[in-house]
């Protein structure tokens, strides 16, 4: 099979896929050649450079079209069209654990930076100016970190700010219980409480807006190491300017540049205390190199397994697409023709199969049938009557 990495891949993830067996591709191609070759190809993995719209994934489908999978090194994908994928059969991977650390840990430094004011010293001293006073900062440690958005990033960053002495308070609509941190009863209840409130919940929606600002104290400081859209910019310029707000620390921006070397517009460029970053939550060596192994593991597991984790555009396991389920367990012999019958089995009694597993056993082979109708008494003796069958269990 060939993947084409379009916006290249790693050095250990292409050898992870030739090691597999895949033969890779990882020569940059425009729109109109990517439209050209995207059929020639199995899987497609990108990171943000390639818009892998509607017309790229019927390219890729159409006719004789071999275009199985699109991998996204990184955990956002709003450059593919997942619709267009879903209706071509295709489906669509991300690498969401690569960036955890280097997430996590950027969230924690923009909180060192706005708390003890390191960019605007730093500024002052390269002007040629040696100047304390107004840079007096505050400290993390016996502090109140609020967490909104609890996943892998939120839990990462609350086991770093509790080794520093903070306490650390969660809000999130799922909650798991070995999370390192207490949860909130409600999103208010955290912003009144918090001396700084970090954003990991992703998604479109603004989450901060005049109301939840007006709730948190004029001393307390906002990260947004998350999406741009989840705080309304206008609102936090006025509460930054009129003193309602201490500080910000954003990563995330409204509006961002397409290409290096863009200007930034912001209002909130005209505060002091507001400290920037680039949208660099994932820009380190470690979280490059850990994504790209990632996303080349999640695809080759799709080509050679079928395997659905890390899917964003179909469910990771037929639980999530709230269904009925049932199971049948069959014990059988290993021999060509056995999920023929099986198959035609359930068919003939109008049973439909979801999904199977099967693994080997020393003598025979075990396979679990995932059915979307009860299976009957009938149903298992049908099928324990086949020539191969040993066991037949509801």
């Amino acid at each position: 099979m060939r993947i084409l990495a379009n916006d290249g891949l790693v050095e250990d993830g292409v050898k992870h896929l030739l090691e597999e067996g895949f033969e890779v591709d990882a020569s940059k191609r425009g729109r109109e050649a990517l439209l050209a070759d995207i059929a020639g190809f199995d899987a497609l993995l990108v990171r943000s450079a390639t818009k892998v719209d509607r017309e790229i994934i019927q390219a890729g489908t159409a006719g004789d079209g071999r275009l199985k999978i699109v991998g996204r090194a990184g955990v956002g994908v709003d450059n593919i069209d997942l619709d267009a994928a879903r209706e071509c059969g295709v489906i669509v991977k991300y690498a969401p654990h690569g960036n955890t650390k280097a997430a996590a840990e950027l969230a924690l430094g923009l909180m060192f930076a706005a708390a003890r004011r390191i960019p605007q010293s730093h500024l002052s001293l390269k002007g040629g100016v040696w100047s304390k006073k107004p840079f007096v900062g505050e400290e993390l440690g016996g502090r109140t970190l609020g967490v909104v958005g609890c996943g892998r990033i939120g839990q990462a960053l609350a086991t770093k700010a509790r080794a520093m002495g903070m306490k650390v308070l969660g809000f999130d609509q799922r909650q798991d219980m070995d999370a390192p941190l207490e949860y909130a009863e409600s999103l208010d209840e955290l912003l009144r409480e918090a001396d700084f409130v970090s954003l990991h919940t992703g998604g479109k929606d603004v989450v901060i807006g005049r109301r939840e600002l007006s709730l948190m104290k004029p001393t307390a400081i906002l990260i947004n190491a998350s999406r741009g859209g989840n705080v309304d910019e206008d609102a936090l310029f006025d509460a930054l300017q009129g003193n309602r707000l201490a500080g910000a620390g954003l990563d995330c921006h409204q509006y961002e540049p397409k290409a290096e070397g863009e200007p930034f517009e912001s209002r909130l460029r005209a505060l002091d205390n507001v400290v920037f970053t680039a949208h660099l939550g994932a820009s380190t060596r470690g979280a490059a190199r850990r994504t790209g192994v990632e996303i080349a593991e999640a695809v080759a597991r799709y080509l050679r397994l079928g395997d659905f984790r890390q899917a964003v555009n179909a469910g990771e396991t037929v639980e999530e697409e709230g269904r009925e389920i049932f199971s049948i367990f069959i014990t059988h012999e290993d021999k060509p023709g056995m999920f023929g019958k099986f198959g035609s089995a359930f068919g003939e009694m109008g049973v439909n199969i979801r999904e199977n597993n099967s693994r080997m056993l020393k003598d025979f082979v075990q396979t679990v049938y995932i059915l979307h109708q009860k299976p009957t008494p009938e149903i298992r003796a049908r099928l324990a009557a086949i020539e191969g069958v040993k066991r037949v269990v509801l």
